[in-house]
């Protein structure tokens, strides 16, 4: 991303590391940014030339690439991340009256997701060390709250939950779990196995963003074991609609007679052109493209995972002991796919807010972001009675949170850059 950046006390161009003399622009450093190579491209162009561009079988080898990876039977591509929670609810039947747990610490889809079918949320606060869901306050939750239905654990820039203590609980008091799993490609449970195989969770939520660890332009994912589910989810992303791939046609009637029989069938084949709509759905699909940029992605996961461990132990060591900063998460390094790194600044003994540290570092060339405004924050959820005074941890992580730049292809020179930018400010 290049910008120009005019002095604050002046017109004349702020000259930082970055700057570039003779184009009169500086470059800046994203918290976060997609890898594209010359194989990612020629595997779009490919499609663009010789193949379907939606609803074609790229698709499928998109699903069957991810399932495989993370050990799940069912894997189902969706438009975005959002799409997938919300038909992951829609798969659970979810409804007016019923009441969802979820972290506060999360984008708004989480919550959102659950809002469209009329659902309620129900937050709770965070572990200061994991920045996931207290799971310590999940099962006094549900004894207090009446027509809870479902755990939607969020694992937080990229840092499993404890799904085993989570299913437990789950599993005393019949309720279902999703996994928002937007962070977490290719992270691992504490058994060694990955995010997403289901084990712990009737389904699990992916995201293929550009800033996420994967790329397909937009793009997002379910997977299950469940194959009911997997029918359900692959009925609705297609406005509800299915044409020549379903067993019988019609739905059944009390008498198990069908309501479509003679319209679908002729000398007892179904016919060319028959298609139906068995349930309300959308039009949650992703295009051929977006699959074909994504199974490209998928041969360099680990090769992006490495990398990013990589850079999470230079910032580590670089932050080690330096007053008024702390790296977050520190403890799950093992874990994490590591979406974001995340540290907690005393803004108040540095003598300066969070908006004048991020502005001083975007002067030097490295951008920083906020990982999240607590959902219950926001004005939409303020209406709704969510205060967020009642989830004190969450206030205090994101007093003092701020993102600074992970990504496969941040070089040497430029993470030097961002720790040397971020010490200076801190005085050392």
């Amino acid at each position: 991303m290049f910008f120009c950046k005019p002095n604050s006390d002046s017109n004349e161009i702020t000259i930082c590391k970055n700057y570039d003399k003779s184009t009169g622009v500086f470059f800046m450093i994203p918290y976060g940014k997609h890898y594209i190579d010359e194989d990612d491209i020629q595997s779009v162009v490919d499609v663009l030339r010789c193949g379907m561009l939606t609803q074609g079988p790229k698709v499928a080898e998109f699903e069957n690439k991810v399932a495989n990876y993370v050990g799940a039977k069912y894997a189902v591509a969706v438009a975005n991340g959002t799409a997938a929670l919300h038909l992951a609810c829609m798969a659970l039947e979810l409804g007016r009256g019923d009441k969802v747990i979820t972290s506060p610490n999360t984008f708004v889809a989480t919550s959102n997701s659950i809002l469209y079918l009329g659902s309620k949320p129900v937050f709770i606060d965070i572990d200061k060390q994991t920045l996931n869901i207290d799971i310590d306050q999940i099962e006094q939750a549900i004894l207090d709250s009446s027509n809870i239905k479902a755990i939607f654990p969020v694992h937080f820039a990229g840092l499993p939950c404890d799904m085993e203590r989570i299913k437990q609980l789950a599993d005393k008091y019949n309720l279902a779990i999703v996994e928002d799993a937007a962070h977490a490609l290719g992270a691992t449970y504490n058994d060694g196995s990955k995010v997403g195989n289901c084990q712990y969770a009737d389904m699990t939520c992916f995201s293929f963003h550009p800033v996420k660890g994967i790329a397909a332009g937009e793009g997002g994912m379910i997977t299950t074991n469940d194959f009911d589910i997997y029918r359900k989810l692959t009925l609705l992303r297609s406005h509800g609609i299915t044409k020549g791939n379903f067993e019988f046609p019609g739905v059944s009637r009390p008498d198990n007679s069908l309501v479509n029989k003679d319209a679908a069938l002729e000398a007892g084949e179904l016919k060319r052109w028959y298609y139906e709509m068995q349930s309300l759905g959308f039009n949650y699909r992703i295009t051929d493209i977006q699959s074909a940029l994504a199974i490209s992605q998928m041969g360099k996961i680990d090769l992006f995972l490495d990398a990013r461990r990589s850079m999470v132990k230079v910032y580590d060591k670089a932050f080690k002991d330096i007053p008024n900063i702390t790296p977050l998460q520190a403890h799950g390094r093992d874990n994490s796919s590591h979406h974001i790194y995340v540290v907690s600044i005393d803004f108040d003994k540095i003598g300066m807010t969070r908006h004048q540290f991020m502005e001083k570092l975007a002067e030097q060339g490295v951008g920083s972001q906020v990982h999240y405004i607590p959902v219950v924050s926001q004005p939409y959820y303020q209406e709704l009675g969510y205060k967020i005074q009642q989830y004190s941890i969450t206030d205090t992580y994101y007093q003092s949170t701020l993102s600074i730049p992970l990504y496969y292809g941040l070089s040497d020179v430029d993470q030097r850059l961002v720790t040397s930018s971020i010490r200076k400010l801190l005085g050392k």
